[in-house]
């Protein structure tokens, strides 16, 4: 029975996240909780992703301590070794070799569709291919596993359509190999702006709090976040389904808890800096395991290394059964073609 074939009794599944250091609330709150839920019902494949991050720049002195920061944020917050592969992405290279051979079949056009190019694109005075083949890439790390589905959110639903169409043109092209791969969409999660009402929770906009930060730090993130715009003193009526602190509560803050909350803001008995800081606390009391855990990683690095290694090993297991597949179909096993 080979590595793809041996767990037959669970879906496989992969995601990945670049390696921008530690991890913070809007990873934990998008991906990073869900992964550790689903460890038991899915044979799961978490990557670090430092062949995609090299595309963004950014300075290579500084990758390998993000790549050791994001795997104690890894291992902290429960991702466990003994029940997922959790591996660094340039550690197998086949993923890149798989990268390029779907350029065979990826039409420009699709590259050139994506929303996320689009975006990006807008960044650069000459823009580095990397930014279009970024999904091509992406496919590759996804279908290489085989992975019947992906926890993804929202944004990324455009990215995995076009992993879906590379398997099926692949599939069409030189014979079925790849399974059309579903998307497991985080319903729970929601649309999460950063601390500053910005679209998007980044630790480059500086608008998110890291999980592993103290409760001080915390505090410090989470007083500067901008609640309902239209309550400008202290005595005014406040609109709790408009601000994103009252949001984030939902998260940290027990049922009953955000209930006198929402009538304490509504009826202005209780002002956004009060609510601040029982979020601030809340979200300090979540993650006090998470920083305990870290701290251990941190005093004894081998153990990560370990994770790392051994779930590179598990990985390229797995990589090594599809790229020999790949190459027979696609005509490149010259060595054991001709006798």
């Amino acid at each position: 029975m080979t590595e793809i074939q041996q767990n037959t009794l669970k879906k496989r599944i992969f995601s990945g996240m670049q390696p921008s250091g530690e991890a913070h609330l809007g990873n934990y709150l998008g991906a990073l909780r869900r992964w550790v839920g689903m460890q038991d019902e899915y044979d799961c494949v978490w990557c670090i992703v430092d062949d995609h991050a090299i595309t963004s720049g950014g300075d290579p002195a500084e990758m390998p301590s993000s790549v050791f920061d994001l795997a104690v944020s890894f291992l902290a917050v429960g991702l466990d070794p003994e029940r997922s592969t959790i591996f660094v992405q340039s550690d197998v290279h086949e993923h890149t070799e798989l990268a390029w051979l779907f350029n065979a079949v990826t039409p420009v056009g699709d590259l050139e569709r994506m929303t996320q190019y689009k975006d990006k694109a807008q960044h650069f005075e000459s823009i580095p291919a990397g930014i279009l083949n970024y999904p091509i890439l992406q496919a590759a790390d996804i279908l290489l596993y085989k992975a019947n589905a992906v926890p993804v959110g929202e944004d990324q639903r455009q990215h995995l359509e076009l992993t879906r169409e590379v398997a099926r043109k692949f599939n069409a092209r030189y014979g079925e190999t790849f399974p059309i791969t579903e998307p497991l969409i985080g319903e729970d999660v929601g649309r999460i702006l950063g601390l500053d009402g910005n679209a998007k929770m980044s630790k480059s906009l500086g608008n998110t709090v890291g999980i592993l930060a103290d409760p001080d730090d915390v505090w410090d993130k989470v007083r500067t976040a901008v609640t309902d715009p239209q309550r400008v003193r202290r005595d005014d009526p406040g609109r709790p389904e408009v601000c994103n602190v009252f949001a984030l509560h939902r998260f940290f803050t027990e049922e009953n808890a955000r209930e006198e909350i929402e009538a304490g803001c509504r009826s202005a008995d209780l002002g956004c800096v009060d609510c601040k800081r029982i979020l601030s606390g809340n979200i300090a009391t979540s993650f006090a395991p998470y920083r305990e855990r870290a701290t251990h990683y941190r005093e004894h690095p081998s153990e990560v290394r370990d994770v790392l290694d051994q779930g590179a090993e598990k990985a390229q297991k797995i990589a090594s059964e599809t790229m020999q597949e790949v190459r027979r179909k696609m005509g490149l096993n010259w060595r054991n073609a001709i006798p």
